[in-house]
């Protein structure tokens, strides 16, 4: 049997593209904090969104990551409406 050359800590293609979700998710909610007007706010949802991600780090359970991305959109998706609606 061969051995592979990939550390034992090495990342299936599944994780690896979870993975690639959780960042883009955390990447569009910190872009969408940027538009929030007040700095104080701002900074209060910066540090919200990355504490929640961080709390969360450790999970590796398949549909508890997928039921965490989902909830994510969904909040992102009101803070985006809501910013949509205080511009207007």
């Amino acid at each position: 049997m061969a051995s592979s050359r990939l550390p034992p800590s090495a990342l299936t293609l599944k994780q690896f593209l979870r993975r690639q979700q959780v960042l883009q998710l955390y990447r569009k909610i910190l872009q969408a904090i940027q538009q929030v007007p007040n700095e104080t706010d701002r900074q209060y949802l910066r540090d919200w969104a990355r504490d929640e991600f961080k709390r969360n780090k450790g999970a590796t359970e398949e549909d508890t990551i997928r039921m965490m991305i989902t909830q994510g959109n969904l909040q992102l998706q009101e803070l985006e409406r809501t910013l949509k609606l205080a511009k207007s």
